[in-house]
């Protein structure tokens, strides 16, 4: 640990691995919320109790994305995988300013791209200065999956010899 006037900054094996405001409050806990994604990404269910994400003042588009994660993924197992989802974009702040991964989550919301997949394109696209292709018709080489019905009759033919 070393200390300054105005900061903390923690090191571990020669690398800083935090750097925190300084507060002479007692008691006082300074949070910095990235630094517990990774945490979260695992144990989702402890999203909604986390302390150090109790004070970040997120954007109201970012709860309504994680509300339609959860939504689109309703029951309980796959509630959780929706958390889990919503943690994956706020994990995109840990490299992306949170300006462009707010503009990528209002785009997503607006077109609906509802997965961490699709915020992710939106914010490298938006990153690169490109266009967002989001649509297999716009990438004529990605291979399609068709899937078609099988019949029952279909599982009676006699198996190849070999």
């Amino acid at each position: 640990m070393k200390g300054y006037v105005d900061e903390v900054v923690v090191i571990w094996a020669g690398d800083e691995i935090a750097r925190h405001r300084r507060s002479y409050e007692s008691a006082d806990f300074v949070f910095n919320p990235l630094h517990y994604l990774p945490l979260l990404e695992e144990k989702v269910g402890a999203l909604d109790q986390a302390a150090p994400l109790q004070n970040w003042d997120l954007p109201e588009e970012f709860a309504t994305l994680r509300r339609l994660f959860e939504a689109r993924l309703s029951q309980k197992n796959r509630r959780a995988a929706g958390k889990r989802e919503f943690v994956q974009v706020l994990r995109l702040m840990e490299d992306f300013p949170e300006p462009v991964v707010h503009g990528a989550v209002k785009e997503a919301l607006r077109i609906g791209a509802l997965s961490a997949d699709g915020v992710r394109h939106l914010v490298l696209a938006s990153i690169e200065g490109r266009p967002a292709r989001l649509d297999t018709e716009r990438y004529p080489h990605l291979p399609v999956a068709t899937v078609g019905t099988t019949k029952a009759a279909d599982y009676m033919v006699a198996p190849c010899s070999g």
